[in-house]
């Protein structure tokens, strides 16, 4: 019983971090807990975190859930962008392809974009193509997309679920965009926000500007932390107006 409580735990984990359904999670564990030890990473040494130590885009984000949300898979998108020699381009290009060329949404984009140049060795998970690191965390919250925006761009809204930290709004396109120096600079926070139906919105959170990849992976635990008070603050009773 208690393994079986275990692996329901693990499963629900992954649904909230993909957002996939609880069948396609759950067929995702069973899977990897079949593959044979002869194919699986070694461990790695207990060192320093490295750049290569955090989790690409393709782990992240299940093929699933890409699919449903653009119309293709990984394996899919990577081929359409090889074909177009994407390699060479930059990464504004590549985003800005898929999202003219092929109708993908912004963000999903630029999921698509890091996958991408994750995947032909043109960056590490969490770094930039220039060569500087990043962390990024999002969060599916059950409200309007213009509520989600505000509980960034309101000072008061903003100080109940992300206090004492000193952020100057760069610029703020409601109901899409938010862009601040964080904390005096020199980081600065990206944040995009997608409606999901009239009444859910998904946002993604890109920390910008860090020193290596023990700060992206500092980052990256705390905006997971931080997105997990925001979604229970705006999902429950406590999200008074």
């Amino acid at each position: 019983m208690t393994t079986q409580r275990s692996f329901k735990a693990r499963v629900r984990a992954r649904m909230e971090k993909t957002g996939e359904s609880y069948t396609t999670a759950r067929r995702h564990l069973i899977n990897r807990a079949a593959e044979p030890a002869s194919t699986a990473a070694s461990p790695p040494a207990p060192t320093e975190p490295t750049a290569a130590a955090a989790v690409a885009q393709t782990e992240r984000i299940a093929d699933d859930l890409i699919r449903a949300r653009t119309g293709r898979g990984w394996d899919e998108w990577f081929a359409v962008l090889d074909a177009a020699s994407a390699t060479e381009w930059t990464h504004t290009r590549i985003a800005r392809h898929l999202a003219t060329e092929h109708e993908v949404p912004g963000w999903w984009a630029q999921t698509i974009t890091v996958g991408y140049e994750q995947s032909r060795g043109l960056r590490a998970p969490g770094q930039r193509r220039g060569g500087g690191f990043e962390a990024s965390a999002s969060r599916t919250v059950a409200v309007p997309a213009l509520r989600l925006f505000e509980a960034f761009a309101d000072e008061t809204a903003r100080a109940r679920w992300l206090p004492d930290v000193e952020v100057r709004v760069r610029t703020a396109t409601a109901p899409r965009i938010f862009r601040a120096d964080w904390a005096g600079g020199p980081t600065r926070i990206v944040v995009g926000i997608d409606a999901v139906g009239e009444s859910k919105a998904r946002v993604n959170v890109l920390h910008e500007k860090l020193t290596g990849a023990e700060q992206a992976a500092e980052l990256k635990a705390y905006w997971r932390d931080r997105l997990a008070a925001l979604k229970v603050l705006f999902e429950t009773d406590g999200d008074h107006r």
